[in-house]
């Protein structure tokens, strides 16, 4: 580690000499210029929340086990950032313990293709998530710890956060989480200042804050969030508590910069001209610092790290095949199976990594269940709380473990699309099983009804989609989707399905079949046009074949896997048929069929084409129902393509 400070990591001393508290409080005077310099030079960052967070990031940075050479492996301790805006505080802090040097973040901050982005984000060294909305922190931290359980390294995971998130719903759902789990590895620390964007604490939103995490199970401890004597102290009685810890530190807002100090004016202000002179002066430090970063602005920028999601290397097993003449089976099922195949085969493996299983109270309908009784230790059951258990599956995710979130599609994506969108910024390794998704949720009624899964995940850059066909896909894409890096969702309905058959009458998705991920798979051809069905979709599409076949029509039908990425040889084999039909029981305007539209677009490929799907919200009523009366069954599907002129 390049650095001129003692080193105080993993509490060498029952208090701190006082040399070393000279030490870093002579640190807490250049970073706090650095951090004043950092958002002057571009106009724009959060200075005061920096300032007031100052000796908290460089206290947590010093004591935990995370330095330049660890800060990329997995058996270490964690930091995650909730109040992300105060980057100025949390860069100057890593450059003193030497991750990297100061005058690249001071006059590379908030410039386009640099690291040192405005919020804190992974590619910068020493940072372990990128913070997003305020609030979620806490449960990224909830995942590194359940993370660091599992593997069994004795790390630590520390979070900091500001005051004013403490009021939100996430946060609430960590904390009990994190008290549940009795993840006495985590300490959380509060930039107790009472001051946000809109004024104080008590005038925007008060709360009681000690009697929030006190009521939660958590240890709760008070300190001067200035004196690094206070701060010391009390992340080491942390370190040594049987429950989490929450540290309070009372602090002021500016600190150190006279006309920042106890207003909210500078939350997100930057001292220009001679504000930022009177700034400098107040914190003893030269000026003239900001010309020096102003010209080596105007140089090469620097480089972040390189973020790669991962695999864990689990064993997958041999796949199960149903056969159609076996009782009828749906894709939850066939997945719960292949789920407890893969835990049994890998738990508590001596040279494997461990599988969580995240559950919110809904384990016996999206199939988890047979994962728990056989893998109870890696099984974790967060209850109605989706928001923070997203994000902690994700954390969880990049830090040494393979993850896996199962949910009804309605809570999984929709509810936390947020979540889910910082999960993918996060490259994280996070496998969604989405159940209960499109119409065949029937009875429980619009409200319930995922619709939306293919257009929300479209939006990613990061995250792919697998909507299997039947039992017998579903059980081979859920090895795959475990042996794979990357966030990928796992989508299926909840209602038995018939097991697809080839020309010879065999399961399609069996035999020597292997899921790829892009491929549409040919189950029947014909020369009259083709149809291209999304997941379950395919069994009514090929009824329709067979209805069409009677009229005299012979059409290809398409199963469609992988929504986000179209087959371009199965397209260009379709078009030269003439007729494309495209069906899903998702919303048609941001679906399966816009994506294949679109794609033949860019490929410069033209037939007549038509796209059906969900046009409005749906009934309530038995599957097969409401599925009709949206024009998607056998005989509508016919008939729509047959209007193919």
């Amino acid at each position: 580690m390049n650095t001129t400070l003692p080193s105080v990591r993993k509490f060498p001393f029952s208090e701190l000499p006082e040399e070393v508290v000279r030490a870093l409080e002579a640190a807490a005077r250049r970073c706090r210029a650095e951090a004043v310099t950092m958002v002057t030079l571009p106009n724009s960052g959060h200075p005061a929340g920096s300032l007031s967070s100052m000796e908290m990031y460089l206290a947590v940075y010093g004591v935990a086990d995370l330095t330049p050479e660890n800060c990329s492996s997995f058996d270490r301790d964690y930091v995650a950032i909730s109040h992300g805006h105060t980057s100025p505080a949390a860069y100057s802090a890593l450059a003193a313990w030497g991750f990297f040097d100061p005058m690249d973040v001071v006059s590379h901050f908030r410039q386009c293709g640099s690291p040192f982005q405005g919020h804190v984000e992974r590619e910068v060294p020493g940072i372990d998530w990128g913070s997003g909305n305020l609030g979620q922190g806490l449960a990224a931290g909830v995942g590194f710890a359940l993370a660091q359980r599992a593997r069994g390294n004795g790390g630590r995971t520390y979070v900091l956060m500001g005051d004013g998130g403490q009021t939100k719903g996430q946060s609430a759902e960590a904390r009990r989480i994190a008290s549940k789990e009795g993840l006495s590895n985590m300490t959380a620390l509060v930039d107790w200042n009472h001051i946000q964007i809109s004024g104080t604490l008590d005038e925007v939103m008060p709360a009681d804050i000690p009697t929030l995490w006190r009521a939660d199970g958590w240890n709760v401890l008070e300190c001067d969030g200035h004196s690094f004597r206070e701060l010391y102290s009390a992340l080491r009685d942390a370190s040594l508590c049987a429950a989490p810890t929450v540290i309070l530190c009372r602090t002021t807002m500016g600190k150190g910069v006279s006309f920042m100090e106890n207003t909210p004016e500078f939350h997100g202000k930057a001292p220009l001209g001679e504000l930022y002179t009177r700034a400098m002066d107040d914190l003893g430090a030269d000026p003239s610092l900001i010309e020096e970063a102003r010209r080596r602005r105007e140089g090469p920028i620097p480089k972040g790290r390189s973020i790669l999601p991962t695999s864990c290397g689990l064993e997958t097993g041999a796949p199960r095949t149903y056969t159609p003449d076996a009782k009828r089976t749906d894709n939850r099922s066939a997945f719960g199976h292949a789920l407890a195949d893969i835990g049994e085969l890998n738990y508590k493996r001596p040279d494997g990594a461990p599988l969580l299983v995240f559950d919110c109270d809904l384990a016996t309908s999206v199939k988890t269940a047979d994962f728990a009784a056989a893998c109870p230790d890696w099984f974790v059951q967060t209850g109605i709380q989706e928001h923070a258990t997203a994000t902690a599956a994700g954390a969880a995710s990049i830090a040494g473990v393979a993850a896996l979130w199962a949910g009804f599609g309605v809570f999984g994506l929709s509810e936390t699309y947020n979540q889910q969108r910082l999960n993918d910024i996060n490259r994280a390794n996070l496998k969604t099983v989405l159940t209960h998704v499109g119409l065949d949720v029937g009875e429980d009624g619009v409200t319930h009804q995922a619709i939306d899964y293919v257009g929300l995940l479209r939006n990613f850059f990061g995250y792919r989609l697998v909507v299997p066909c039947d039992p017998n896909q579903t059980d081979r894409a859920t090895r795959w989707v475990l042996s794979e890096p990357g966030c990928i969702c796992l989508a299926m309905g909840r209602s038995r399905l018939d097991i697809l058959l080839g020309d010879d009458g065999a399961p399609f998705f069996a035999g020597d079949y292997s899921f790829e991920y892009g491929k549409a798979d040919l189950l029947r051809e014909g020369d009259d046009g083709a149809i291209f069905a999304l997941g379950a979709m395919a069994g009514r599409a090929m009824k329709a074949a067979d209805l069409l076949a009677d009229r005299g029509t012979r059409v290809s039908v398409y199963a469609v896997s992988c929504p986000l990425l179209p087959d371009d040889e199965a397209l260009r084999k379709a078009v030269a048929s003439g007729r494309i039909l495209t069906c899903e029981d998702h919303n048609v305007a941001s679906g399966m069929g816009s994506i294949i539209a679109a794609r033949m677009v860019e490929l410069g490929l033209a037939a007549t084409f038509r796209s059906v799907g969900v046009h409005r919200y749906g009934d309530s009523g038995p599957s097969e129902d409401i599925i009709k009366a949206m024009g998607l069954d056998p005989v509508s599907l016919a008939d729509a393509f047959e209007s193919l002129k």
